[in-house]
């Protein structure tokens, strides 16, 4: 598999590298709790740490699922990511793990290790990217997995932080996961090397890049932009064409502010908050506007990406 210039979070091999039908591992924990700590994971460790003198039972279990999950030849690293990354876990979060194969595990063998935990699961899932999703009997918590393959990782990284390669929107989101995530198994210490990589300064070349891709997207290209495809739409009175227009027009929005700030693009939840918390150029009326332009219809929809598009001009 090649990445090119144009990758995008959707489409390639499953998001993550291995072929539709396939798996890419990544545990995303849909349980959460505010005693499951980030800092209870410990890089090549899979005994849990007593933060608090009593170790939760989900702990327990996850390390549990991590020593199954190792006996698999084809995991080179499992890592924990999201808000059990950060320590900001609470009650309505997922716990992102992420397990890096090499190639990958067939799903009867990950099934296998399911039924062992969970009378209530999904085995094989490719909605959203390869991935297993059942409920801890247990516990009652919903445990997530999805599989990055580790070649793709690798070359993701290369192809984004090395050769400087845009993406309408997105960008960087796959190395934010990467730089942020937490170790917790690493085979022969490839993905702590893969991590270092990313302790370089942010590239000019691929700010500059992500700039004037993601500002001809919005509305400088002479044909086809999504000012001129919302346009269209609204004139037709296509809501779903609008709805759907909008959201790239966004997409490529936030990849310049997070570009023009030098941030890793975080993903897709809480981008205005984490921009307002983290960004320190942001275009006049920011998050005003984002909150105006995606309350549809509206008849001002046109005015207020004009608006955008010149706030965002000027911080450029």
């Amino acid at each position: 598999m090649r990445i090119t210039a144009d990758f995008r979070t959707e489409n390639s091999l499953n998001s993550r590298g291995l072929r539709q039908g396939g798996l890419s591992l990544s545990i995303r924990y849909t349980s959460a709790r505010p005693d499951f700590r980030g800092d209870s994971f410990v890089k090549n460790n899979t005994t849990p740490q007593k933060t608090s003198g009593k170790v939760h039972p989900m702990d327990k279990i996850f390390y549990e699922i991590t020593d199954e999950f190792k006996k698999f030849e084809q995991v080179q690293a499992i890592a924990v990511g999201g808000s059990g990354s950060v320590n900001t876990a609470d009650a309505a979060s997922d716990i992102d793990t992420y397990v890096f194969v090499d190639k990958e595990i067939p799903v009867e063998e990950r099934l296998k290790l399911i039924k062992k935990y969970s009378s209530k699961y999904e085995a094989g899932c490719e909605y959203f990217g390869s991935g297993d999703e059942f409920l801890v009997d247990k516990t009652g918590r919903q445990l997530d997995v999805m599989y990055f393959n580790k070649n793709w990782m690798e070359e993701t990284l290369e192809n984004v932080w090395k050769k400087y390669y845009p993406s309408n929107g997105y960008t960087t989101c796959f190395l934010f996961t990467l730089k942020n995530c937490r170790t917790v198994y690493d085979k022969d210490g490839w993905l702590e090397g893969l991590k270092k990589q990313l302790e370089t300064p942010y590239p000019a070349e691929l700010k500059n890049n992500i700039i004037k891709r993601n500002l001809m997207l919005l509305k400088d290209k002479p044909f086809a932009s999504y000012y001129e495809q919302i346009e269209k739409a609204l004139k037709r009175e296509d809501i779903v064409s609008v709805n759907h227009r909008l959201a790239a027009f966004v997409a490529s929005y936030f990849d310049i502010i997070f570009a023009n700030n030098e941030l890793l693009h975080p993903g897709e939840k809480k981008l205005v908050k984490y921009a307002l918390n983290n960004c320190k150029k942001l275009p006049e009326n920011f998050a005003g506007n984002i909150e105006k332009l995606l309350k549809q219809p509206d008849d001002n929809t046109l005015k207020i990406l004009d608006d955008m598009i010149l706030n965002l001009r000027k911080t450029l």
